[in-house]
């Protein structure tokens, strides 16, 4: 993260955070194979939070660096591993030297990050020449969610926070990236990182207060009344099977999610 505002927030939440929150193997592997994943070489996972994916990354090789501005955040991160190293510091501004690493990750953050500039500059700075992996979602993929069937005004704030493809491939381009590829991602049955969507097919997730605190849509955008209003009509769907339209009328084929990855030749 890099804002002084997101601190605070997940400093809040970064204590229970890891309760739902997990690194998901499918994701883990195909960030793995984005990045380009090899032993002996240096990478850095931006805004890792509680180092879920840094750690797990770490596991299937190279030598991983995680970096958040929440402190909350680092010191559940530190329990994970003792191969990874954890630094402090602002995504906009990188603690490390020009040339510093083969590769990065950024996942599920660049809606935290105000400004995408600064932060894609700093990692082509550090970067001797590799990949720079990014999981998101997008404004376009969220308005295409079934949750605004329920949650209307905490999914309009959540895409207001996200940024629009257009802008992250702009950004990246004036930064000195070049767009490798984009993989669309579609919210598996057994995703196990319960993260906004991950209720796609199993809408009872979203009953649980403790999944929802785990999700900053739920726990820091939505209207109170709202939620528990969309809550208690989602409950009444899924008893009723009404649930089965309802998403059905969401269906598309812009992805849930999306790999962005970008390359810094050598």
């Amino acid at each position: 993260m890099s804002s002084s505002n997101a601190a605070p927030l997940y400093d809040n939440i970064g204590v229970n955070y890891d309760v739902t929150r997990r690194a998901d193997p499918y994701l883990t592997e195909r960030l793995a194979r984005h990045v380009g994943l090899q032993n002996g070489r240096r990478y850095l996972d931006i805004a890792c939070g509680t180092g879920n994916y840094t750690a797990q990354l770490a596991a299937r090789g190279g030598c991983w660096y995680g970096l958040d501005l929440s402190s909350g955040m680092l010191r559940s991160a530190r329990s994970k591993s003792r191969d990874i190293h954890l630094v402090w510091g602002d995504a906009a501004a990188f603690p490390f030297a020009d040339l510093s690493f083969d590769g990065a990750a950024c996942t599920m953050a660049l809606h935290h990050l105000p400004d995408l500039m600064p932060v894609f500059c700093e990692t082509h700075r550090v970067l001797r020449q590799g990949r720079l992996a990014i999981f998101t979602s997008t404004c376009e993929q969220l308005d295409n969610y079934w949750l605004n069937e329920y949650f209307p005004i905490a999914m309009e704030r959540s895409a207001a926070q996200m940024p629009p493809t257009d802008s992250v491939l702009g950004a990246l381009n004036e930064s000195g990236f070049t767009l490798t590829h984009m993989e669309n991602y579609y919210v598996r049955p057994d995703l196990q990182d319960l993260f906004l969507y991950a209720g796609k097919h199993r809408p009872e997730l979203y009953l649980s207060d403790t999944i929802r605190r785990g999700i900053s849509t739920f726990s820091t955008l939505a209207d109170q009344a709202e939620l528990e209003e969309g809550c208690a009509r989602l409950q009444r769907d899924i008893e009723s099977g009404s649930i089965r339209q309802v998403t059905e009328k969401y269906r598309n084929n812009g992805g849930d999610y999306v790999f962005i990855v970008a390359s810094k030749p050598g």
